[in-house]
């Protein structure tokens, strides 16, 4: 089987998956596109994806992802005052729950990034991937790729069943923790994942729907769930603007109109990580969206990141802001090493020029 074949049979598997409705809860959304993640940031120089990842990383990235749904949602824009969203029917939402509460003690306002709530209470941070960890080993990891009565565990296999207990689990010297991907299930993560990210939040948002009737319109939800908070990166703008000098970085002209763009999409890789934001004038920002930039960008921003590392880490310091070259890196490979040939980059205005994956590849071989 080709890997374009075997890719699309593995997307049709997860895609039934979804079609189950055996879960009566928001996780397995978070537990796929949670995996996704991990597996685009591991992708290595020649663009392979792990085949292991461990609950704990799992845990930190479901943490990630729910961290802006335990913002009160109030109104068309999800602004003002209500409530947090209901993911769970009937029962507690155990995860959420634990999430609201760590953000209740330890998030000065709502915009407040789940880095600087983690870099002023690591204890108590700690303890919360902790017991999202226990949740995700109880309960959905090992029901998730369950059809009817058959397990096929086509994504990953682990080595405790639905019926492990708590004190195995905190046994960190027998708890076998890791997750073994199945073989090509890694690859087929990375290549499916821009088809199956956004195809993923739109299930999730249809789920929260569902659950809270009477509070929200779908488009608003869309955008509470998963958009970008703009007014969360302006801690960033005046670092930003100093290393570039005060010019674009897209046309190197002077910011009339500055504003921060997230290199690798947001729509691609949710990742505010500081190695991947850039302060582009609003013109260029607004012509490239969620365009992958063309290959002399991308030497640029590669050259950044490793020429400029130590004044982006001074930037996110002093931000209290979340930074990370390598997971950076390793999701700006799995965006641009899988691209065919025919494939057509961003460069400037309405101006696209064809991909050059050889360039493209030792721009990101460092």
């Amino acid at each position: 089987m080709s890997a374009d074949a075997g890719a699309i049979a593995f997307g049709e598997k997860v895609l039934a998956l979804l079609d189950q409705g055996r879960f009566t809860a928001t996780y397995k959304f978070a537990v796929l596109l949670g995996l996704i993640d991990l597996c685009l940031e591991g992708v290595t120089t020649t663009g392979a994806a792990p085949t292991m990842v461990t609950t704990a990383q799992l845990a930190a990235k479901v943490t990630e992802l729910y961290w802006p749904h335990t913002v009160p949602f109030g109104g068309r824009d999800g602004r003002g005052d209500g409530e947090v969203l209901r993911q769970v029917r009937g029962g507690g939402a155990e995860i959420l729950d634990a999430i609201v509460r760590f953000r209740a003690q330890h998030a000065p306002d709502r915009t407040a990034p789940l880095t600087r709530s983690r870099l002023a209470a690591p204890a108590a941070y700690a303890r919360l991937v902790r017991q999202v960890e226990w949740k995700l080993v109880q309960m959905p990891l090992p029901r998730l790729q369950r059809f009817g009565a058959v397990d096929d565990r086509f994504i990953y296999d682990v080595a405790w069943g639905q019926d492990v207990r708590r004190g195995e689990f905190l046994d960190d010297a027998s708890f076998d923790n890791r997750l073994h991907l199945a073989e090509g299930a890694g690859d087929h993560l990375v290549r499916l994942a821009g088809l199956v990210r956004p195809l993923l939040q739109r299930r999730w948002a249809a789920d929260v729907a569902r659950m809270n009737p009477d509070l929200i319109e779908d488009a608003a939800l869309d955008e509470f769930l998963f958009g970008v908070d703009r007014v969360r990166l302006a801690p960033v703008v005046d670092g930003l603007r100093e290393l570039q000098d005060g010019r674009c970085f897209y046309c190197a002209g002077p910011l009339r109109r500055p504003q921060v763009d997230h290199f690798i999409p947001w729509a691609r890789a949710p990742l505010d990580a500081i190695e991947n934001l850039v302060l582009a004038d609003g013109a260029c920002n607004g012509a490239k969206r969620d365009h992958l930039a063309a290959a002399e960008h991308v030497e640029r921003w590669a050259a950044r990141a490793r020429d400029r590392a130590r004044d982006l880490r001074a930037v996110a310091d002093a931000a209290r802001w979340d930074h990370g070259a390598a997971r950076v890196l390793g999701i700006a490979r799995a965006s641009y090493l899988y691209l065919p040939r025919s494939s057509r980059l961003w460069q400037a205005s309405a101006a696209f020029v064809p991909a050059e994956p050889d360039r493209l590849a030792r721009a990101l071989a460092a």
